[in-house]
């Protein structure tokens, strides 16, 4: 349940409920959700102005939808705004239904204005908070939305039941059309303008000019614990999040339960989930949930702004007439505290030992990094706003992933279509170099491609995500699309193979889609290539995947139909 001083729970939007009579699909306790999404523009007041931002039913942030393990969605989305749109349901696994996930050109053609596709897929073996966004452009800063994941109907959490649940979902707002902001960025090449504020559940809170009223509030009774279930849905920020003087402890993270352990402070990078259990045991008063940058890459600019909501005590004692008490306020980390954000990142653990894969097939080294491309000839200065007259780019293994136009990979992939895309995505760096050293200016200008890497299905895969010092390090939140992935181990400096690989976890690493590589360092995921289709591996900065710091694995299709991927619905949008 979402709380808030408006009605926030109103969000939720059930349109229908039935019976599964499809036979290829669990009969016993799943039920079928039908949604209707109408994606249109909605007048939105925030920091004291009102803009006409792209909503979905008029709702920002969006409808949450709640289903269990193993329920079955079907969404339907009309778009009435003029922009192209596409909804992805991160986290999702999409087993066999690629079609469904949504990243615009990849696996579908966007929704036009005027048009609509109905999305249908399955819950399989997912518990927790996952979520849904758009993904073309930057749509996203205002069209997105909680998934919830509750177990099978008769099973339970593996913890003591909250007395209640709360959604949080962090965001970021700019007082402008984020469409305007980065088609300008995209004209001059320059780095976007940073947003004017961050949301909790869409309201800055009282720290910004006009938002006083509108702050989230979250009621407890001392003595319960409830269940927080935290979202970073911002574009561009990686985000610390905090509740004054109360502890938290963590039980799951992109929709997979955890080893709890108890932290005062979280770190969540855009995409990233994490559910925490809060025990009201505080002197009865209000709180101030705050949450702000965690901002990595030295020199760049960001927004330095504080979002907060109230964790507000029932018992609280009533103030005078006319008089507010005002909250306590927490002690966040610095914005630049990366000793914070790392023991935060690496205390996760599976709950018991899991079936690490351990004979590789595939094992890839994928360097990730900003780059500068020079100024085109007879470009003019004002579309050359990079540092020395250059653009703003960005790349994985020296390849700047382009989007196609003309057909989604998938459908070029599933329909023979040549010429869309190339399978030659290299599986190390072209070029060996110190990766997080001084970096030489005459590497930094990567190679646009549209690039993939296939898997036969069943394939072990192994990545060492390398970061790289090309123009700056930055921590990187990275998100595989149709798969979970263990995440081994993580460290700073350059992998180094001889020595790191007595790091890795092979007992309980943590089960997540989205990782954090660190600033000026590596991170190591394997993950088995058992969900055929094309899937989208990128970082989930959005002005990151503009400047194309992303690839794709196509993962071709096993024995038999269960091994197979789908055919495509009759109303997949056409380019």
């Amino acid at each position: 349940m979402v709380v808030n001083s408006k009605p926030f729970c109103s969000f939720l939007l059930y349109l229908g409920l039935y019976l599964l009579s499809t036979s290829a699909m669990p009969k016993t306790n799943a039920t079928v959700h039908y949604h209707d999404f109408v994606v249109q523009a909605t007048p939105v007041k925030r920091l004291c102005k009102t803009h006409n931002s792209i909503t979905v039913n008029g709702m920002y942030p969006g409808p949450t939808l709640e289903v269990n393990n193993g329920d079955t969605l079907v969404v339907s989305v009309v778009n009435r705004a003029r922009y192209n749109v596409t909804i992805h349901w991160h986290g999702v696994r999409q087993m066999r239904t690629g079609w469904a996930d949504g990243p615009e050109f990849v696996t579908q053609c966007p929704i036009r204005p005027g048009g609509s596709y109905t999305y249908r897929f399955t819950i399989q073996e997912q518990e927790g908070t996952l979520w849904w966004h758009a993904h073309s452009s930057w749509l996203r800063a205002t069209v997105y939305g909680a998934l919830i994941i509750r177990p099978k109907k008769g099973d339970s959490y593996p913890f003591a039941k909250p007395k209640r649940e709360t959604n949080l979902l962090l965001g970021e707002w700019w007082d402008a059309n984020p469409i305007d902001v980065v088609r300008e960025a995209t004209r001059t090449g320059g780095t976007p303008n940073v947003s004017d504020a961050y949301t909790i559940n869409g309201q800055p809170g009282d720290l910004y000019n006009c938002s006083k009223k509108d702050t989230v509030i979250v009621p407890v009774d001392s003595g319960e614990t409830n269940l927080l279930r935290v979202v970073n849905s911002a574009l561009n920020q990686q985000l610390f999040f905090q509740v004054a003087n109360h502890k938290l402890t963590v039980v799951a993270a992109d929709a997979s339960y955890v080893k709890p352990f108890t932290t005062s402070v979280l770190m969540l990078g855009p995409g990233q989930t994490t559910d925490v259990l809060i025990t009201a045991d505080q002197a009865p008063t209000r709180y101030y949930i705050a949450a702000r940058a965690y901002a990595s890459a030295q020199g760049a600019p960001f927004d330095n702004t504080t979002t907060t909501a109230i964790l507000e005590y029932k018992s609280a004692p009533c103030p005078a007439k006319g008089v507010s008490v005002k909250p306590i306020m927490p002690i966040l980390p610095a914005f630049n505290d990366t000793a914070t954000a790392t023991a935060f990142t690496s205390s996760f653990r599976s709950p018991r030992q899991v079936p690490v894969p351990t004979d590789i097939d595939e094992n890839l080294f994928i360097t990730a990094g900003l780059g500068l491309n020079n100024c085109p000839p007879g470009s003019r200065p004002r579309n050359c706003q990079g540092p020395n007259g250059t653009r703003f780019a960005a790349s994985m293994n020296n390849i700047s992933f382009q989007l196609p136009s003309t057909f989604s990979l998938l459908q070029a992939h599933q329909q023979g279509i040549r010429g869309v895309f190339t399978s030659d995505f290299p599986a190390n760096p072209p070029l060996k170099f110190d990766y997080t050293g001084n970096v030489s200016r005459s590497i930094w200008q990567p190679i646009p491609g549209t690039k993939v890497y296939r898997l036969k299905y069943g394939a072990t895969v192994q990545v060492v995500l390398q970061g790289t010092n090309i123009f700056t390090s930055e921590n990187h939140p990275i998100h595989l699309h149709g798969y979970d992935f263990y995440i081994l181990a993580e460290g700073f400096g350059n992998f180094n193979p001889r020595k790191d690989t007595a790091k890795f976890n092979l007992i309980d690493p943590p089960l997540r889609n989205t990782a954090s590589l660190p600033v000026g360092g590596w991170t190591v995921i394997r993950f088995i290539a058992d969900n055929p289709g094309v899937w989208l591996f990128h970082c989930h900065l959005d002005v990151h995947i503009n400047w194309g710091l992303a690839m794709a694995f196509l993962v071709e299709n096993g024995v038999g139909e269960l091994e197979t991927l789908e055919h495509p619905p009759a109303d997949l949008p056409v380019c």
